[in-house]
């Protein structure tokens, strides 16, 4: 008997993943394939075989051939920006990236997840916005639903279960804002 959860009742809602059966596995094969298997200097090729599949992918986005995307149709990533080794983009809801942001490596951006308190254990999903010129550290989490403003920093190892505002430092689980974010500020040179 199950008390909090039953599996067997469970169902992935009609349309859910965006695209018929067919074209999800075809795309898993190619991420696991021609897209992984691609020399990391081929951004091109992989910025083709994304906007193929249906994500729109700006001019000289940088994505490792690492990356894991679920579905590049529930995807969008602006001008300039770099996705790093291993990072997971569960694009099972839309994953909107700006320009000029850098995601770090071992990220991982989850727009979906399940509700725990029915016994069906639905799934429902949450877009996740990273606005322009931020910043995602490694191997940080980015829960459903989440905005992280535009030129905010996200501590490395963070966890973001909520909106973070602009222009903001901000580390720990859950991530907090720790400092402002310096604009212009000069490189600093060591001698």
């Amino acid at each position: 008997m199950c008390t909090y959860q039953d599996l067997k009742k469970f169902n992935i809602p009609i349309g859910f993943r965006g695209k018929n059966t067919i074209v999800v596995q075809l795309w898993w094969i190619v991420n696991d394939t021609l897209f992984r298997w691609s020399p990391q200097f081929l951004y091109s090729w992989r910025r083709l075989i994304l906007r193929f599949f249906g994500a729109k992918i700006g001019k000289n986005v940088l994505i490792r051939p690492t990356v894991k995307i679920t579905y590049p149709w529930k995807l969008e990533i602006g001008d300039f920006s770099w996705i790093g080794d291993e990072v997971v983009l569960y694009s099972l809801g839309k994953i909107k990236i700006g320009e000029n942001v850098v995601i770090s490596q071992r990220s991982y951006l989850c727009s979906a997840s399940h509700d725990f308190s029915n016994k069906c254990f639905n799934i429902y999903t949450k877009n996740i916005v990273v606005e322009n010129e931020s910043w995602i550290a490694t191997d940080v989490y980015i829960h459903p639903g989440v905005t992280i403003g535009e030129g905010a920093v996200v501590g490395a190892r963070s966890s973001v279960f909520k909106d973070l505002p602009p222009g903001k430092i901000c580390y720990g689980t859950p991530a907090v804002s720790i400092g402002d974010r310096v604009k212009n500020a000069k490189a600093l040179h060591v001698n």
